[in-house]
């Protein structure tokens, strides 16, 4: 299942729904009630401010805590503050997948999911896929099967694969294509990247 598929499924919230439910008060029980506003004066009236909560996430297997505003994305976590820069900004709405992200071990486009949303829960990210100096199966493959391009887009494809084949270890070309439609390669590599999966499949079921 894509990023793009499960979205919602996975808690990630669009900045549009986040600016709506500022306005409307949507979100501020659901996602900004454990920061306390507070207001500051502008040109056009008095806005609310959050303060900074500090959350608690495991990250490629370690426990980490970091304060994060109320609007930060867990992309602004992950490569500003965590130093963690494999998952790319790119479009930076939700729309290529270039910074996918498995959330609790679902596949999430973490530009769109709000850092808060991820406190107590697992993250992983592409530098969390390989151990040590041992490539992942799927890293493997990729590699294997030229599988990448200018490989900007390569680290979103390698999660939401290793995702996808945890749960269906041996899929077809169709589910596959199915499973990697919320990931876009501009360079339009992608019969490359489906024989990549394909053979990461046999991979990690040899493993």
């Amino acid at each position: 299942m894509s990023a793009r598929d499960d979205g919602t499924k996975a808690g990630g919230v669009s900045r549009r729904d986040f600016i709506k439910g500022m306005g409307t008060g949507a979100l501020g029980t659901a996602v900004l009630a454990p920061l306390q506003a507070q207001t500051i004066a502008t040109k056009k009236g008095r806005v609310p401010v959050y303060e900074r909560k500090t959350i608690a996430l495991t990250v490629n297997g370690t426990k980490t805590e970091v304060a994060v505003e109320a609007n930060e994305t867990l992309l602004d976590v992950l490569r500003d503050k965590l130093d963690l820069t494999g998952a790319k900004r790119v479009c930076d709405r939700g729309e290529c997948g270039g910074c996918t992200v498995l959330l609790d071990g679902e596949p999430v486009y973490a530009c769109m999911t709000l850092a808060v949303r991820a406190d107590g829960r697992t993250v992983r990210t592409v530098e969390g896929l390989a151990e040590g100096d041992k490539l992942h199966p799927v890293q493997e493959a990729f590699i294997e099967k030229d599988g990448y391009q200018c490989g900007y887009c390569t680290p979103g494809f390698l999660m939401t694969t290793t995702a996808s084949l945890e749960k269906n270890p041996a899929p077809s070309r169709d589910e596959v294509k199915q499973a990697l439609s919320g990931n876009l390669c501009r360079c339009g590599n992608y019969a490359k990247i489906y024989e990549a999966v394909e053979a990461a499949a046999k991979k990690m079921k040899g493993a």
